[in-house]
C-alpha cells in the first residue's frame, strides 16, 4: 500500500544495498521499483495475482531497463496451498483485490470480476528462485495464509517482514509470527508491541 511505501522509504536502513526483496502483493509495482532503487544490484520478486497489473508491471519493467534493476514479475496469489483459487477484482480500486476465500472487505465496493488464478506458497518459491532478505506483504486479508505456507522461510531463512494486517487477522497473524520467533514493532512509531498492528514490521531474533 501506499502508507507501506512511505514508511520503508522513510527507513532506509531496513533496505540495504545488495539485499533480495520479495514483494508479495506487488499491485502495479510501486513498492517494488522503491525497492529495487534501495537494494540495487540486490533482486526484487514482484508477485502479483491479478494479470492486468502484472503487464503493467512488466511495461513499467520495459520503461526502467536503463537503470540496471533485476525485477522478476510472477503472476500467482501466494497462499497456504498450492491450486487455483477464485481471485475477486474490486469495483473500487486494484487495491482492494482479494482472494475470494478472504471474504474480501467493505473498501472492495463490490466485484467487478471473478478470476482463476494459481495460488503458490513462499516456501515453493523459495525453491525455485532465490532467498530473500526482505518480504513485504499487502495481501488483503490473506495474511495469515501467506505465513502459514513460508514455514521454510520463516524458521531458516529468517528474511525482515513488512506485512499490513487486516483486524480481523491480527491475532492469527500475531501467533504465527510469535511461533517463527519473530519481534514485532508497529509500522509508525517502530516501537515494540505485543500484539500486530495495521502495519507491522517483523524482526527475526537471532
Amino acid at each position: 500500500s501506499k502508507k507501506i511505501i512511505e514508511l520503508m522509504l522513510n527507513k532506509k536502513a531496513y533496505i540495504k544495498p545488495g539485499m533480495n526483496i520479495w514483494d508479495i502483493g506487488s499491485n502495479i509495482g510501486v513498492f517494488a521499483f522503491a525497492a529495487a532503487s534501495l537494494a540495487k544490484p540486490g533482486k526484487i520478486l514482484a508477485v502479483e495475482a491479478d494479470i492486468w497489473l502484472t503487464h503493467l508491471i512488466n511495461k513499467s519493467k520495459f520503461s526502467n531497463q536503463d537503470r540496471g534493476f533485476d525485477i522478476t514479475v510472477l503472476p500467482a496469489a501466494i497462499s497456504n496451498r498450492v491450486g487455483l483459487a477464485k481471485f475477486m477484482i474490486a469495483q473500487r480500486g486494484s487495491a482492494s483485490n482479494a482472494l475470494e476465500s478472504t471474504g474480501g472487505n467493505t473498501m472492495m465496493g463490490g466485484v467487478r470480476q471473478v478470476q482463476t488464478v494459481p495460488t503458490l506458497t513462499l516456501d515453493v518459491i523459495l525453491q525455485e528462485t532465490f532467498p530473500p532478505d526482505f518480504i513485504k506483504i499487502d495481501v488483503e486479508g490473506a495474511e495469515a495464509m501467506v505465513l502459514e505456507g513460508g514455514k521454510d522461510v520463516f524458521q531458516i531463512i529468517r528474511p525482515i517482514l513488512y506485512i499490513e494486517v487486516n483486524t480481523q487477522n491480527c491475532d492469527r497473524v500475531t501467533r504465527l509470527l510469535k511461533e517463527y520467533n519473530y519481534n514485532l514493532k508497529d509500522g509508525q512509531s517502530y516501537t515494540d508491541i505485543e500484539r500486530c498492528t495495521f502495519n507491522t514490521l517483523a524482526i527475526p531474533f537471532s
